[in-house]
């Protein structure tokens, strides 16, 4: 799990942040001043930075804040930094963004969003030289690594595809970094987390006043990508209406902002996730077809990590390294499991098993992995339901199965379709 560096001067923010984040797995490290934060990052190992704006009581401009965010990066240059702002502060964090922090959380924060972006940065990718190296062993992936080395000098929009866990993100952010954008901003939105009534504020901001709470103007996505990547996870999530805004914008570069009279461009290469069966959407009406043609001028396709076997050795070893090894019986074990929630069940794995076991040499019994498998696949089964609306066809084929395994495993979760 990830070591957190969360600045801030507000003591209860500070307690909010050590409670959710220590329940999760996380170690945090504290700092209310700039001192501590540089301290800190000076003398200890550091996954990622969650600052806020201001650190001293009665100073609101949120300069406190850039000028830490540029000393981090001056000592760190690699280490990822989230900032924790105020809407009055929000033009600043989009700056800071476009000058490098992966990302920027309003307050009073989302737990969810928040618990989400350390997982995303915290031990997903070995970093070198701020480069995202990906981890495999496995001829098939050596093939798509040589795709997206080719892809990311193109400049062209990308579709991955693949099953929640395989490591859809972190292939996006590899095709950023190779390519000609990799010194821009990368922008980073998962659909699928975002309610449909916010996503077009979402996307391509707002005015003051655009719509109830919005108390200052608020910058898109689209706009805080200007000149580098926009990655949209989820993207089958998308409502029709939010479809045609963002054919538009692809087409031309231009938007406006939600409650504004003026049009803007923009340069913004789109890199777009999914494991939904976009295909089936378009025949369904529920994916516009322009779009879809839009967006897939390339489809890079993630294998389950099941289809995949020899990179399980190398990512364990990653996860594990370098307090915990395996025996060779805990290997062969993991190498037999089907490893339905791929890369990220496998980490949550040897999460646990670092956690549980009593000694440094892992055995199978250290990884406890038949609960969790059932919850993980059960868990798979009813999202991909939900996605393809209790289409049995449709959803068997997403995940990889024939129709009678899929009604097996139905009937062994005891998974309500209709309610799905």
């Amino acid at each position: 799990m990830a070591r957190v560096l969360v600045v801030d001067d507000n003591p209860d923010v500070l307690d909010a942040l050590d409670l959710l984040l220590g329940l999760h797995g996380h170690t945090l490290v504290l700092a209310s001043t700039v001192k501590d934060a540089m301290m800190a990052v000076q003398h200890q190992q550091i996954d990622l930075v969650i600052q806020d704006m201001n650190f001293t009581e009665d100073l609101t401009s949120g300069n406190e804040g850039k000028s830490l965010f540029y000393q981090l990066r001056e000592v760190t240059p690699n280490i990822p930094i989230v900032l924790m702002t105020a809407w009055t502060h929000l033009d600043t964090a989009i700056e800071l963004v476009k000058a490098g922090a992966v990302d920027y959380l309003p307050k009073p924060w989302d737990d969810e969003k928040l618990l989400s972006l350390v997982d995303r940065y915290a031990n997903t990718t070995v970093k070198t030289q701020n480069k995202t190296t990906l981890i495999y062993d496995s001829a098939i992936m050596g093939q798509l690594i040589g795709q997206a080395q080719r892809v990311a000098s193109a400049d062209i929009n990308v579709m991955i595809t693949g099953e929640n866990g395989c490591g859809k993100e972190v292939l996006a952010d590899y095709i950023h970094q190779h390519s000609t954008r990799q010194n821009a901003p990368f922008v980073k939105v998962n659909i699928g987390a975002i309610p449909p009534d916010l996503m077009e504020a979402e996307l391509f901001g707002a005015e003051k006043g655009a719509f109830t709470g919005a108390n200052s103007q608020r910058i898109g996505r689209f706009e805080a990508a200007d000149g580098g990547t926009l990655f949209l996870d989820e993207i089958g999530n998308l409502s029709l209406n939010g479809q045609m805004k963002l054919l538009r914008v692809l087409q031309t570069g231009e938007f406006e902002k939600l409650g504004a009279n003026t049009t803007q461009k923009v340069n913004v290469r789109v890199l777009c996730a999914t494991n939904a069966d976009l295909p089936a959407m378009v025949k369904a009406g529920s994916f516009r077809e322009d779009l879809w043609f839009r967006l897939n001028v390339v489809e890079l396709h993630l294998p389950p990590l099941r289809e995949r076997k020899d990179d399980i050795a190398p990512l364990a070893k990653h996860f594990l390294h370098p307090e915990f090894s395996l025996s060779d019986d805990a290997l062969s074990f993991l190498q037999q499991q089907s490893w339905p929630g791929n890369v990220r069940e496998l980490q949550n794995a040897c999460e646990r098993a670092k956690v549980f076991s009593s000694s440094k040499l892992l055995s199978p019994e250290d990884f406890q992995l038949e609960a969790s498998v059932n919850v993980d696949e059960k868990a798979q089964i009813e999202t991909a339901l939900k996605a393809h609306k209790g289409v049995i066809k449709q959803t068997a084929l997403a995940l990889g199965l024939s129709r009678q395994a899929l009604y097996r495993r139905i009937e062994k979760y005891k998974i309500d379709v209709e309610s799905e």
